[in-house]
């Protein structure tokens, strides 16, 4: 298998979160998503508004992402994007949040699996892959920005 560059992918959230708080799963709260960019080779364009993560924080510091929005290419087609994923909160997690700092790739475990779908022809291949994301968090969890990779046959 290899990882072919899809795009990279910028989102501006809405802090504070809207904490729903403990539950018998962990901690749940809702980010909503701003707004943001996407560039790669085949894909270019806006995230648009509404879009939100809902969040869930373990006890063991394990946060479960579950974000739902919806790009917008450049050529006006509009792609649903669903992306699952992990971010482990560690020492850098909790510098950069404290410090309205941006986080690096590879500071902490943060990886999503980006679903897509759409109804343009222009882009229906998308309806067929399997993609992979790393994540960083930017301006102290203000943003996000992925590295979204399709996996492919060798």
């Amino acid at each position: 298998m290899k990882l072919i560059p899809l795009m990279t992918m910028e989102a501006e959230l809405r802090q504070p979160a809207d904490s729903i708080g403990a539950g018998p799963l962990g901690t749940r709260s809702v980010t909503e998503v701003m707004g943001g960019s996407f560039s790669g080779e085949r894909l270019k364009g806006t995230v648009l508004r509404p879009g939100a993560d809902w969040v869930l924080i373990g006890a063991d510091g394990l946060i479960h992402v579950d974000v739902r929005i919806t790009l917008k290419t450049d050529d006006g087609a509009l792609i649903y994007m669903q992306y699952p994923g992990k971010l482990v909160l560690n020492d850098k997690f909790t510098e950069a949040s404290q410090q309205g700092k941006d986080m690096q790739l590879g500071d902490t475990y943060f990886m999503t699996q980006p679903r897509f779908e759409t109804g343009s022809d222009d882009y229906a291949w998308l309806n067929s892959i399997v993609a992979v994301a790393e994540g960083r968090v930017l301006g102290g969890a203000t943003g996000v920005e992925y590295q979204v990779y399709e996996c492919q046959h060798d």
